[in-house]
């Protein structure tokens, strides 16, 4: 009987170890996962304000600006323009 019980205790004690550990692992887990989901978040917000400034670095009027104040680009003469027709049937 004595034996019984030492062997039952010893399987308790297993048990409630490796109770622990999961819980341990689990915590680990979900910090983990609470992680990578702020890390989304950030890098969510993050793309919105690419693209916001992607718009507006690539607003036609700022282009226009920047292609006549930094390069000295201006609009050719009427002179200047040739007009092409597109072949037929493309």
């Amino acid at each position: 009987m004595a034996r019984l019980n030492l062997v039952l205790a010893l399987v308790l004690l297993a048990c409630a170890l490796s109770v622990v550990s999961a819980n341990h692992r689990a915590r680990k887990l979900f910090t983990e996962l609470e992680a990578g989901q702020k890390r989304m978040r950030d890098l969510d917000v993050e793309w919105g304000q690419l693209q916001l400034e992607q718009s507006t670095l690539a607003a036609h009027v700022r282009v226009a600006t920047v292609a006549r104040e930094k390069l000295g680009m201006k609009p050719p003469a009427p002179g200047q323009i040739i007009s092409v027709d597109a072949l037929p049937g493309k």
